[in-house]
């Protein structure tokens, strides 16, 4: 786990739960660039849902869950996500995949993008495949928040 800053003004009892999760999708983020991901979309919305983060970690893209819980709290992030929302996130990571990699992400996976080429400018699918990972961030007490990046949890 690594530890990063709370803003000032942000801390504990401070935030309301969109604040709180505001602020651990911005944590999440930045570790996740540290980690040396591409993160591709933030906060990607459509009629199913939300997906928090995707990102392009290597060739494979990684759908990000962002769970972050109070120190105070009495359920941890990895706790947050049962078979229902498991199901979600594969659906949501699916319908991200057939509208947004053909067209404006798949050039950035590999090599079988050719700028010039006559073939279609996307892969059917990214090389490395996708994965659902799980962020969970702790909002401490004291001291800075506490980030886990737990890969291909669903």
């Amino acid at each position: 786990m690594t530890a990063l800053s709370v803003p000032r003004g942000a801390g504990p009892g401070r935030l309301s739960n969109t604040g709180l999760g505001r602020y651990g999708e911005r944590v999440a983020a930045r570790r996740l660039a540290e980690e040396g991901l591409r993160i591709l979309d933030r906060n990607w919305r459509c009629v199913e849902g939300e997906l928090d983060i995707v990102a392009l970690d290597g060739d494979t893209v990684a759908v990000c869950e962002v769970k972050t819980r109070s120190e105070r709290g009495f359920q941890q992030p990895t706790e947050a996500i049962d078979s229902t929302k498991a199901d979600r996130l594969r659906r949501l990571a699916e319908r991200w995949m057939s509208e947004r990699w053909p067209g404006h992400f798949a050039r950035l996976a590999g090599p079988e993008y050719r700028p010039g080429s006559t073939d279609p400018p996307w892969a059917p699918v990214p090389p490395g495949g996708v994965r659902i990972d799980l962020v969970a961030v702790i909002n401490r007490v004291r001291g800075a928040a506490t980030v886990d990046h737990l890969r291909g949890v669903v």
